[in-house]
């Protein structure tokens, strides 16, 4: 017949009645020292909060910046000035004077172009009210509330007939209402820019800062040909801003650009630049991932951390449980309920660690992104990442010290002070 000891070397199968019973033995020894317990947990609590958090705020970083160039069209290119090289110094683009009205309406009767807009611009000091103000004036076609989905709150967009005349009629921007005309409508007055008189046709509706901090209501529209003729004396254009059908189409319409004009210009060299919205998404979002991409490796290395700091607890207590796992394996436990009881032990502390991280990451995060008045995104799969995670380095920091009491022989663990 065989003995107690001997049964407790044991390590084939077991039931589920066992594995119930293990369950319920590391549940007990994880509440006896709930604050060696709490301690354990806090390097994944740290680890996984930071996870979240960082992600958190980064994908609603992103998704600010992505609304905000949404918000200035989805289908939009820029066609910028080329460089100039004199005496060996050369300019990039925008620096030469290359782009002219006629260019621009060129452009408008390509195919798949919708809309476009000659665009100069210069800072002035505009008077109303006996009030100055130094802003951007800006002239512009008709198309350009179309072209950067911006809508007029009240009056009216001035039209092509105004920019056949040269009208002295302008649409101003939230921030110029405020400076200028507080507790006001502007609709109707008129607003003097190098001290002429330009009636206000419409206002803005408030956009706020761009992705580049600058106020996007901190501007007045004027017709393109008034301010190139009566603004100032000029026969170029800094850009023009062209709208695309759709965003299926925009780099056929950005290929058909360059090609008129290459053939307009018949330059040597191309003396212009086209840019699409879609590149400078791409480019502002990449550097917001990059940044949580850094964010979530620093988060990660904390959660390595707190699995070290699982292990390191959980081989202290096999050492201090030794005489306890003696007594188990005395009366009839196998190395394999041993071994089930400790990894029972280090998987749940790290999945409460887990569950409370995440909920304070969340927190968090949602905190920074009311104070800073950002969109809050804590995408999905990040959390089922986290979750899966927290069990895994369970599992991998205390699959050692519970192979490593399993395998004590119960007549040294009975004998152990």
């Amino acid at each position: 017949m065989a003995t107690p000891l001997a049964h407790a070397r044991g390590s084939v199968g077991f039931q589920p009645v066992r594995i119930i019973a293990s369950i319920r033995i590391a549940l007990r020894a994880l509440r006896r020292n709930k604050m060696r317990s709490l301690l354990t947990m806090l390097g994944i609590i740290i680890g996984v909060g930071a996870v979240i958090g960082s992600v958190s705020l980064t994908s609603g970083a992103t998704k600010e910046v992505e609304d905000q160039v949404a918000s200035l069209g989805e289908s939009i290119l820029i066609v910028f000035s080329g460089n100039y090289t004199s005496g060996g110094v050369r300019g990039g683009w925008g620096s030469a004077v290359t782009l002219t009205a006629d260019d621009a309406r060129a452009i408008s009767r390509l195919p798949d172009v919708v809309a476009v807009s000659p665009e100069v611009r210069d800072r002035e000091q505009v008077f109303a009210n006996g009030l100055n103000w130094n802003t951007e004036v800006m002239g512009e076609g008709p198309d350009y509330p179309q072209i950067r989905n911006w809508q007029v709150a009240s009056g009216s967009m001035f039209g092509d007939a105004e920019v056949r005349s040269l009208a002295k009629v302008a649409v101003v921007g939230q921030t110029v209402v405020d400076e200028l005309f507080p507790n006001e409508d502007p609709v109707g007055q008129t607003i003097r820019i190098r001290n002429l008189p330009f009636k206000i046709v419409g206002v803005l509706v408030p956009k706020g800062f761009n992705l580049f901090g600058s106020d996007q209501d901190d501007i007045v529209l004027v017709p393109y040909t008034s301010h190139m003729h009566r603004i100032t004396t000029r026969n170029f254009v800094n850009d023009i801003q062209v709208e695309a059908e759709n965003n299926q189409v925009i780099d056929k319409v950005q290929n058909e650009i360059t090609d008129l004009l290459l053939t307009r210009h018949r330059s040597p060299e191309q003396d212009f630049t086209v840019r699409n919205q879609l590149e400078l998404m791409q480019i502002v979002t990449a550097s917001s991932r990059a940044m949580g991409f850094l964010l979530a490796g620093v988060a990660a290395v904390s959660l390595a951390v707190g699995g070290i700091g699982i292990m390191n607890i959980m081989l202290v207590s096999v050492t201090e449980r030794t005489r306890e796992i003696g007594i188990r394996m005395a009366v009839g436990a196998r190395a394999a309920d041993i071994l089930i009881q400790f990894l029972i032990e280090a998987v749940t502390l790290s999945v409460i660690g887990g569950a409370i991280g995440i909920v304070a990451g969340i927190t968090f995060s949602l905190i920074v992104a009311y104070v800073k008045h950002m969109p809050d995104v804590t995408p999905i799969v990040w959390i089922v990442i986290a979750v899966v995670t927290s069990g895994f380095i369970g599992v991998v920091s205390g699959f050692y010290p519970a192979w490593k009491a399993s395998k004590l022989d119960p007549i040294d663990a009975l004998r152990y002070e």
